[in-house]
């Protein structure tokens, strides 16, 4: 269909709708006028006593007919788009060094490690929160890549396990409230990790 049809059945519509309108005016009108009509007594005629008692000291007028309301869909809340975006649960057990252990590391030797990986993991968060600023996921991809091999090689849970599923997401996810929801559990669980290693 050319666009001229498209726009000869648009004006026609158009027009149709107007006329129709129009039409249902005219008549509401001249129905009101003849009601009105009847209603009224004539000037000439004067009202007998049987009129006069029969009819109420007040007419109630006639109520105009309401116009027919469009209603719109409303547009979704902010509210509601925040309680569909799912935001990660931190629920990962306490950061354990058995890897270490099992890999023949004594129990200081493990404990030493640990705190090393402590400073490693502060050190990033600057960069980290920079990156954030900047939206540059492919950056924190990377910040995160390198701080998770070192905890995932030291022992699992805790911090290691935060930090695979973090990096795992900034592969693919681009939604900066979920980057920052994972960087604020990064924060609490190397603060545990520390409270624990004290």
């Amino acid at each position: 269909m050319s666009a001229m049809t498209i726009l000869s059945i648009f004006v026609f519509i158009v027009v149709l709708i107007v006329f129709l309108e129009y039409r249902n005016e005219k008549k509401y009108q001249q129905a009101r006028r003849k009601n009105r009509q009847q209603t009224t007594p004539s000037k000439n005629t004067a009202p007998s006593q049987e009129q006069k008692k029969a009819e109420p000291r007040s007419k109630p007028k006639p109520e105009p007919k309401p116009e027919p309301k469009i209603e719109l869909e409303p547009e979704p809340k902010t509210e509601i788009l925040k309680e569909i975006k799912k935001l990660p649960e931190a629920n990962y057990p306490k950061f354990t060094h058995i890897r270490l252990i099992e890999m023949g590391l004594t129990d200081d030797e493990a404990k030493e490690f640990v705190t090393e990986l402590i400073p490693q993991i502060e050190t990033q968060f600057p960069l980290i929160e920079k990156a954030m600023q900047e939206s540059d996921f492919h950056q924190l991809e990377q910040l995160t890549h390198g701080i998770k091999g070192s905890a995932s090689n030291l022992g699992t849970g805790g911090v290691s396990d935060l930090l695979a599923d973090y990096n795992t997401y900034l592969k693919t996810g681009t939604d900066i409230e979920i980057a920052k929801a994972y960087f604020e559990d990064l924060k609490y669980y190397n603060a545990e990790l520390k409270a624990q290693y004290a």
